[in-house]
């Protein structure tokens, strides 16, 4: 069985307050991007195996998602067969774009289908909890307001289809944990909803990023890419997640074709 796990951008994120889990309370919105993995599951005879290909998976691979869904589902249903993993890295790794969380929601929606668990989207996003924070959006993989940890999930209606979005990646790889610990959790003036009801135009200034200022004072230079993106027409532009990847929201087909960045970065134009 073959999927193209998908990548997400927030729309704002504001740390409100540290739980008493050791978790942070958010709020964000998840939006859906057209930048994809490839990943395919294949039943085997003998042990379950990961086979990375593409972009460079940083860490043990024994410790990826895909296994870990893998595992948390055969722990339940133990006639789940050993398989085999092969997945094609497209999605820029500790950029905030939510792909290694893509992955391993994939995989149980994967899983799933393919063995026939009967297993309801409210399951999926139970099991999808356990693995990870962002996890349970990839479940619906459809425009979400995220509370609690991220994992409290409310469809929005928000539509950027008439939009060009563009990313740009400086390929440095900022951690969620060194993020969160830069990071002083604060109360949102202005309700998420109520800012992303207004044109997209006038979400400059209102919808923010609570790790940006923080990840500016660590890496000075990613500065410049927000800057960057504005300056050549961005009607709203931001860090997504944790970072480093930022992204641009300019009018239809407005997108600079040729990379704006002094630097050498990963700079993509999705449609």
């Amino acid at each position: 069985m073959l999927s193209f796990p998908a990548a997400k951008i927030n729309l704002g994120l504001r740390i409100l307050r540290r739980r008493d889990d050791g978790y942070h309370e958010l709020e964000t919105a998840f939006y859906p991007v057209p930048l994809k993995d490839a990943l395919e599951i294949l039943r085997n005879s003998d042990k379950t195996t990961f086979t990375g290909y593409g972009l460079p998976i940083p860490g043990d691979p024994d410790a990826n998602l895909c296994l870990k869904a893998w595992q948390m589902l055969r722990n339940d249903f133990p006639t789940l067969p050993a398989v085999q993993f092969h997945l094609y890295k497209n999605i820029p790794v500790g950029a905030g774009l939510g792909g290694g969380s893509s992955d391993g929601a994939t995989t149980l929606l994967g899983l799933n289908r393919q063995f026939q668990l009967g297993l309801t989207e409210s399951q999926l996003i139970e099991y999808a909890s356990r693995l990870g924070s962002d996890c349970p959006f990839f479940v619906l993989n459809t425009a979400c307001l995220g509370t609690g940890r991220g994992d409290v999930l409310e469809p929005l209606k928000l539509d950027l289809t008439g939009y060009t979005l563009v990313l740009a990646d400086p390929g440095i790889h900022v951690g969620t944990a060194e993020a969160f610990s830069l990071c002083t959790p604060g109360q949102n003036s202005i309700p998420l909803k109520v800012v992303l009801s207004q044109p997209v135009a006038a979400w400059r200034g209102q919808l923010v990023n609570d790790f940006e200022e923080p990840i500016f004072r660590l890496h000075p230079r990613l500065r410049v890419v927000k800057e960057t993106l504005y300056a050549n027409g961005a009607l709203y532009a931001s860090l997504t997640g944790s970072g480093s990847a930022f992204f641009g929201i300019f009018a239809k087909d407005r997108a600079p074709s040729v990379n704006p960045f002094r630097e050498r970065m990963n700079y993509r134009i999705l449609p």
